[in-house]
């Protein structure tokens, strides 16, 4: 049967869980998150609080009081796109509760690889590569920027310049020596 012609409920299980593009937290860990990645989430759940859910509930609202809603696609449209609205914002709430932001700028001039550094690392491949490490909820992996939950991350961490650390891999150990570690300069205020 085509998905065309299946009946969608206004009362369709809601999932809760987490988003998949969203990595799920290690069980009893923080939500690390940068003053930037954290004003990102809140900026997102603020727009779909204040601007998106009212343009659509008020979309819906119209679409309902058209009459027949078993055919009436901006009704239906409306409906499932007010529920991912809906997930979203649940999701971005817990995610901000339980998000303790770091401000990487403080460890500005330290050797030490901390959460919010950008470090050059060279493998035993000689392959030269740059990573910055953030938050789960703020990674853009096409930026070169990785989890701190990730296993280069927690490779890296903690070490400091000019140290070699061990990276487990699918293809075996690897052997990583970190050549710079860089933070942000401290905002002036």
């Amino acid at each position: 049967m085509s998905k065309a012609f299946t009946k969608e409920t206004d009362d369709a299980p809601d999932d809760d869980a987490e988003f998949p593009s969203a990595p799920p937290l290690p069980a009893g860990s923080k939500n690390y998150m940068t003053p930037a990645g954290y004003a990102r989430l809140r900026s997102e759940l603020l727009d779909l609080m204040d601007n998106e859910r009212p343009k659509v509930v008020e979309v819906v609202h119209w679409a309902a009081s058209n009459g027949d809603r078993s055919e009436n696609g901006d009704y239906l449209y409306g409906k499932k796109r007010l529920r991912e609205i809906d997930r979203r914002i649940r999701f971005l709430t817990k995610r901000l509760d339980l998000a303790e932001v770091v401000d990487p700028s403080l460890h500005h001039g330290s050797d030490q690889v901390f959460f919010g550094a950008t470090v050059t690392y060279v493998d035993d491949l000689d392959v030269e590569r740059t990573v910055t490490i953030l938050g789960v909820d703020e990674v853009d992996t096409s930026q070169s920027q990785v989890s701190w939950v990730s296993p280069v991350a927690r490779a890296l961490l903690k070490a400091r310049e000019g140290d070699e650390v061990r990276l487990g891999t699918p293809g075996g150990l690897r052997t990583l020596e970190i050549l710079r570690v860089e933070y942000p300069a401290v905002a002036p205020t």
